[in-house]
C-alpha cells in the first residue's frame, strides 16, 4: 500500500500528542478526524487513479477536506 499524504500527523505534528487526546476526550473531535481521513483517502485514490473521479469532484473533496482540516486547526488551538 502507498503512503496517503496529508495525514493529520503529518499536518499538525507539534500537536500529535494532543490530536490523539482529543481523539480519545472528545466525540465530535473524533467524528471530525475520521471524516478527513476518509475525504484524505477519496483524495487519494483519486489522485493515483485507483478510484479516477471527474476534476470537478477531487476539487469538491478537496475543499471538504480543507474544511475539515481548518475546524480541526482551531479546535488545537482552542484545547
Amino acid at each position: 500500500m502507498t503512503h496517503t499524504p496529508h495525514e493529520l500527523a503529518e499536518e499538525f505534528p507539534e500537536h500529535a500528542a494532543k490530536l490523539h487526546d482529543l481523539k480519545l476526550a472528545d466525540p465530535h473531535f473524533a467524528r471530525l478526524s475520521e471524516a478527513y481521513h476518509a475525504v484524505n483517502r477519496d483524495i487519494h485514490r483519486a489522485e493515483t487513479n485507483v478510484e479516477p473521479v471527474s476534476e470537478a469532484h477531487e476539487a469538491e473533496l478537496r475543499r471538504k477536506r480543507l474544511e475539515l482540516k481548518d475546524t480541526i486547526a482551531r479546535m488545537l488551538r482552542d484545547a
